[in-house]
């Protein structure tokens, strides 16, 4: 590929997304990433406030609306196909050069050519962690507009912590960068860019639903700590709003009878099977809750943050899902789609064999802790498929999947 030339002749006030020739893979970073091991001495260690939405009384944005004056062609299309396809993952900026994600990325453009009609991809969803270490301005460049600049796609983020974590003194103001680049009142060139096309997402706010032919994604902001996840005040105790289990529910009671597929986004993962990253078992109590207030569950949670692959099966019992029939769920983690890999191991540093029976209603049934990579979901009317691509190249075969029923919420193929 060449070096960049900038996208040219898009009208004003529309949406641009990857350059109009392809570039080349940069060897290293424009800017160094310099170390911040004095910054983390003087990390803000408690969670943070909620960023306010543009409009509270409007967090759900259409596929259409991403795609400017070509939205409603675009999405008629995707309609009229029978299926819509897109990417997902997380952790993907690279502080130590380009090399990882470029991998990913150049991966995931790969599936945009020879593609049967309806099988190219319409978007990427971000699983959060798009820039290290605090989510800085200055890295804007490296860590995303470079390494997304040949992918022709829109591209929809909640935060990782890492894209609101702040220092004692930090000049930024919090999450100042990430509202900039995504969560922009329209869609216009980003000083970050560096030049590049890609302009600015105009999503309502950090957590926001996403209306898609045969798919919502309703992604969650999980808040700055390492570890655990948090969306709520877990009943009072922390000092932040509720407003997220609001929402959650809402959506959740709005999506009941829309007999489409609905997905659940959030950077920190409510299950996590070893590495370096554990689970959010109170964040997951939070979307339990709303579930069962909604009367309706997911067809599956989708997370980054722990830097591996991992697919886990849950059994929603009948009793509490209130249906005819258990439900299964796949929680599915890809933080793995280029900042850097985290080993999981069995006991005494052996490999870990999957699957492996958690406990009565989850299993732990895959994972991949050595290759980068990412998620292609495929959904229509009828079923939703997640599979898992390595950053292998020039392949189009995926390293493990799983098939969930849309209308009886059950995993019909693994």
């Amino acid at each position: 590929m060449a070096k960049a030339k900038k996208t040219t002749n898009v009208p004003a006030g529309e949406p641009v997304f990857g350059e109009q020739i392809p570039t080349s893979d940069p060897t290293k970073n424009k800017i160094p990433h310099l170390s911040d091991a004095a910054h983390y001495k003087l990390m803000v260690k408690q969670v943070q406030p909620i960023p306010v939405p543009k409009d509270a009384g409007n967090l759900v944005m259409t596929l259409a609306d991403a795609y400017g004056k070509n939205g409603p062609a675009i999405t008629n299309a995707i309609t009229k196909a029978g299926q819509i396809v897109f990417h997902a993952g997380g952790d993907t900026g690279p502080t130590t050069g380009p090399k990882t994600i470029e991998e990913v990325v150049d991966k995931m453009v790969l599936d945009y050519s020879g593609e049967e009609k309806g099988e190219a991809p319409s978007f990427f969803f971000h699983l959060g962690d798009l820039v290290y270490s605090f989510g800085e301005s200055t890295y804007y460049y490296d860590q995303f507009f470079e390494p997304f600049r040949n992918y022709p796609a829109p591209i929809f983020a909640v935060p990782g912590n890492h894209d609101g974590l702040s220092y004692k003194g930090d000049r930024e103001a919090y999450m100042a960068a990430f509202l900039r680049n995504f969560v922009s009142p329209s869609p216009v060139p980003s000083p970050d860019a560096g030049g590049l096309g890609r302009t600015t997402m105009t999503q309502p706010g950090v957590y926001f639903a996403l209306d898609a032919p045969f798919v919502t994604i309703l992604g969650l902001y999980s808040n700055v700590l390492e570890d655990p996840g948090v969306i709520s005040s877990e009943g009072g105790k922390l000092p932040l709003t509720d407003e997220q289990l609001v929402f959650l529910k809402a959506q959740l009671v709005r999506l009941k009878d829309a007999k489409k597929c609905v997905i659940i986004a959030v950077h920190h993962p409510p299950f996590s099977y070893g590495g370096s990253h554990g689970g959010s078992p109170k964040m997951l109590a939070d979307i339990d809750g709303c579930c069962t207030d909604a009367n309706f569950w997911p067809h599956a949670v989708i997370s980054g943050h722990a830097h591996s692959y991992q697919r886990f099966s849950r059994t929603i019992s009948k009793s509490i899902a209130k249906g005819k029939a258990d439900y299964e769920t796949p929680y599915i983690v890809c933080g793995n789609s280029g900042h850097g890999l985290s080993k999981i191991g069995g006991k005494n540093g052996a490999t870990l064999r999957a699957p492996v029976q958690v406990n009565d209603s989850l299993v732990f049934e895959n994972y991949d802790d050595t290759n980068f990579g990412y998620l292609r979901i495929v959904c229509d009317a009828a079923q939703l498929r997640i599979e898992y691509h390595d950053a292998e190249p020039n392949e189009k075969t995926y390293s493990d999947a799983v098939t969930v029923d849309i209308a009886s919420h059950t995993i019909i193929a693994n």
